[in-house]
């Protein structure tokens, strides 16, 4: 603090040479190389080396796999460029790239990259970290997305349905993945996912949508007194159910979800593999025992009206008693997709899609009608 302190030869010195006290200093305030130019006009993307003992990459990725670190710190892992790409054009917001070669920035948006830390990693470190069979050498985290802040596509939006999904008891991660990509591709509206089943940002659920997670509204871990504010005003509910039409009133068993086909149509048989694992269902069949009858129908007939939600159960639970209140509350109905008799299951993933398509293909028809209905000209 004396006076001499501020001014000292060594400081010149520091400055105009002392080469071995600039290394350190440099690599502390050096930019990083660049990474890729996409224009002459534009100034390029920037990354980090990950130097050897670099643990940042495994440690991102062991908590990112966790539910409870995804949920507390609202951080989501995305693979491949694909699916990084179409959370990016989404505006799901980036927060660290890990890429093997300069050459897989290219295929992403350079603008919202930008907005990313860029490490580069050796390849044999994102093979030992990744899920994938094959690796693509990409790997993002992301701030987990919040679909009232998302842009869709426009394709998806103009494509759009007033046709919604209600997910229950789905535990399967492919199973929901494939239901979410199912969902898109049917046009959906959006998709409600109650609590108890699988979360939709689980690593595996998201390879299996395929994208879908940034293609419609995607509203996870709802309590079932929740579930009707997230519907439009005056939705009915249907439940997809393979109990057989003919069936019904003799038994007062809770119906299986859409994954299941001990009771198809054909097979009167009450399923027993199911007992010894009943102790829930028992009292499912309590709550349900005061639920109206829902009118039953095949899939195929008449029941799509505008708008409309389609509850889909879980092959191992079915379908809840709470959905069953939901839907006889709506004027809902039961759907039914026979199936041969003796077929052990139906996959909820396909049943998801049955549905679903043909719940569009309704809702277009009605929609064809209704435009052909007012080109009638009116003759006076």
């Amino acid at each position: 603090r004396r006076s001499p302190v501020r001014v000292l030869p060594p400081a010149k010195k520091e400055a105009g040479s002392a080469p071995a006290e600039a290394s350190p200093g440099a690599r502390r305030e050096r930019p990083p190389p660049p990474a890729v130019e996409r224009s002459a006009a534009g100034p390029g993307l920037w990354y980090e080396k990950a130097a050897p003992g670099d643990r940042r990459l495994g440690k991102v990725v062991t908590i990112a796999k966790s539910k409870k670190f995804r949920d507390n710190h609202g951080k989501v892992l995305l693979e491949g460029h694909r699916l990084i790409k179409d959370a990016l054009e989404a505006g799901a917001v980036p927060q660290t790239l890990f890429f093997s070669t300069v050459g897989h920035l290219k295929e992403l948006p350079e603008a919202e990259i930008k907005r990313a830390s860029l490490v580069k990693v050796k390849f044999e470190d994102i093979k030992i970290w990744s899920d994938l069979v094959t690796p693509q050498g990409l790997l993002g985290i992301f701030s987990k997305p919040d679909h009232a802040k998302m842009s869709y596509p426009a394709t998806q939006l103009t494509n759009s349905l007033p046709l919604l999904l209600i997910c229950d008891n789905i535990r399967d991660p492919g199973n929901l993945g494939t239901i979410l990509r199912s969902a898109a591709g049917a046009g959906c509206e959006k998709v409600l996912i109650t609590k108890g089943c699988v979360d939709p940002w689980e690593p595996k659920v998201l390879r299996a949508g395929m994208g879908a997670h940034f293609r419609l509204p995607i509203i996870a871990n709802l309590d079932w007194e929740s579930v009707p504010s997230n519907l439009p005003a005056g939705t009915q509910v249907c439940v997809a159910d393979n109990k057989d039409p003919g069936a019904l009133a003799k038994t007062t068993s809770v119906p299986r979800g859409a994954g299941r086909a001990d009771s198809a149509p054909g097979n009167t048989k009450a399923p027993v593999k199911s007992r010894p694992e009943a102790a829930p269902e028992h009292e499912d069949e309590e709550k349900a025992a005061d639920i109206p009858e829902l009118d039953t129908q095949c899939y195929y007939e008449d029941w799509a009206r505008t708008p409309v939600a389609v509850v889909i159960g879980g092959e191992t639970h079915g379908l809840s008693a709470d959905a069953l209140h939901l839907a006889a509350s709506t004027g809902g109905k039961r759907l039914v997709i026979p199936v041969v008799p003796g077929v052990d299951s139906l996959n909820a993933a396909i049943a998801a899609a049955i549905v679903l398509f043909e719940g569009k293909r309704q809702l277009l028809r009605r929609h064809k009608q209704e435009d052909d209905r007012q080109k009638v000209p009116v003759v006076g």
